[in-house]
């Protein structure tokens, strides 16, 4: 007779599990609702738990809240890893990136709605979730920057931080537009906008019209 085999459970693993399963729904609640309207009471019932259960996990709406926000922001960023991550040439790391970013607020624009509230409501936290994350995720992109000036495929002539602050504020601003009024166009066409500007303002007429011929199969 076969030995049986018993199931062991792993307490801490079942409570990250809830923990992430009330944060994907609180941050949708949250960008649903606003943050003053979405009480605990209503995140509770959404979520068919005790009221006291969301207490274990999180002291407060606003330490929830806040949690959502940056629990988005690392998905962000892990995404841009990936993106990057998937691409063997310098250049394509960066057009990858840049499409990764699109990709995610469109299919997660509720966090979009987010970046909106905390800035609006809690001016109190020490810095925007958005810039934390994305000044601590510098690294890899400096990196890239800073190669590809060596080999003469991007401009030198502009310090690194311009340039990605730059190219940063362009995104920033273009998701905002697409969450206020919607995308004129399509991903993929945006995308291609965007790298065209970055293209004509980085690269050597060269490196420029190689580059192009790369990205338009992008989808």
């Amino acid at each position: 007779m076969p030995a049986k085999t018993s199931l062991v459970r792993n307490p801490e693993a079942d409570r990250e599990t809830r923990r992430c399963a009330i944060i994907a729904t609180a941050a949708k609640l949250f960008a649903e609702l606003g943050y003053s309207t979405c009480e605990m009471d209503r995140l509770a019932t959404k979520l068919k738990i005790a009221k006291g259960t969301l207490y274990l996990y999180f002291s407060s709406k606003e330490e929830l809240f806040c949690a959502c926000v940056d629990d988005g922001m690392e998905r962000l960023q892990v995404e841009l890893r990936a993106a990057a991550d998937g691409q063997e040439d310098p250049l394509e790391k960066i057009a990858a990136g840049i499409f990764a970013y699109l990709k995610f607020f469109d299919e997660h624009s509720h966090y979009a709605e987010l970046l909106i509230q905390e800035r609006a409501i809690f001016r109190n936290r020490k810095r925007p979730s958005y810039f934390e994350h994305r000044d601590s995720n510098r690294g890899v992109w400096r990196d890239i920057y800073r190669d590809l000036i060596a080999v003469e495929r991007v401009r030198g002539d502009l310090p690194i931080e311009r340039i990605m602050d730059t190219v940063g504020n362009l995104l920033y601003g273009s998701m905002f537009t697409n969450h206020f009024i919607g995308k004129s166009t399509s991903l993929a066409d945006q995308f291609h906008a965007i790298w065209q500007i970055v293209m004509t303002g980085l690269m050597t007429d060269a490196e420029r019209a190689a580059t192009l011929k790369k990205t338009r199969g992008r989808k």
